[in-house]
């Protein structure tokens, strides 16, 4: 008698699972995405995901050809993993997947990666997760990260492949892993060219960059943590450090007095369109 496969039924199972992860307590700030270059510097300084970005053959995806695509679809991901229901994250695994089956190394690739590696994944959520961290603290309530929020935080991966259980398991955990893992990275030339250049507004067009990538280079640089500004080979002037201080202090103010569904905007506003797309089959990302 044979005995039945039940690796299927497991897979499925420990899907639902993740999607069902309650993440209610993870308070998303719309001013976070002014922190979204800084972020992706942060995930691209892992050599394989850097390389993965770089030489992806996702036409769709590449921000400099779609930067408004591009863009929405990354804060997009952030509203349905954060916000969104577990019929949500499934749709969004689903067309973030079929992106993802094409972003691999081939044999000229300088590293060996796979979008669908969690190893890969979960770094970029840790990421999301430390974004979050750090976006509460300049503008948000420092009171709220406990350890039910960051347990809420592994949505960031868990909406993709990432399993629950590699997720560290108490914020003491995840500090062991974050500086072990940053101990370890390295930004090579080609990839740091690429992260000053999104750093600089210039996949924005030439007069977008002229105009406002003085400003967009301020902020990144300024929401950069130092061991990867040490990384990148950056720092502000003084000057620049004080227009970063005095806009994040004039932000804080209006932030924390706005009505919450103007604090969450543009989440909300993008988690809504993610589910007029599903209703309507338009292409997620």
């Amino acid at each position: 008698m044979s005995v039945p496969d039940t690796r299927s039924d497991d897979t499925t199972r420990e899907r639902a699972r993740r999607d069902e992860i309650d993440s209610s307590d993870l308070t998303m700030l719309g001013v976070a995405a002014l922190a979204g270059p800084a972020n992706v510097i942060m995930q691209l300084a892992m050599p394989a995901v850097g390389y993965g970005v770089y030489e992806s053959r996702v036409d769709s995806g590449n921000l400099f050809r779609h930067p408004v695509k591009r863009t929405r679809t990354t804060l997009s991901y952030l509203a349905v993993a954060a916000l969104g229901s577990p019929t949500d994250r499934k749709a969004y695994r689903r067309a973030v997947g079929r992106a993802h089956a094409r972003v691999h190394s081939t044999p000229d690739s300088p590293v060996a990666y796979n979008a669908f590696d969690p190893v890969l994944q979960l770094w970029v959520a840790a990421c999301l997760y430390k974004g979050w961290e750090d976006v509460q603290h300049i503008y948000g309530d420092p009171s709220i990260i406990s350890e039910e929020t960051y347990r809420a935080g592994a949505v960031m991966g868990t909406t993709l492949q990432v399993p629950a259980k590699m997720w560290p398991a108490t914020r003491a955990d995840f500090e062991s892993y974050w500086q072990e893992t940053v101990s370890t990275l390295e930004i090579d030339p080609p990839i740091r060219e690429h992260l000053l250049a999104i750093a600089r507004m210039e996949f924005a067009g030439p007069v977008v960059s002229l105009l406002g990538g003085w400003w967009s280079y301020i902020m990144t640089i300024g929401f950069l943590p130092e061991d990867f500004r040490d990384k990148m080979g950056v720092e502000l002037a003084p000057w620049q450090q004080t227009v970063f201080d005095v806009h994040n202090a004039i932000v804080r103010s209006v932030v924390r007095h706005l009505p919450k569904p103007l604090q969450q905007f543009p989440f909300n506003a993008l988690l809504a369109d993610v589910r007029r797309r599903i209703r309507t089959g338009r292409p997620l990302v």
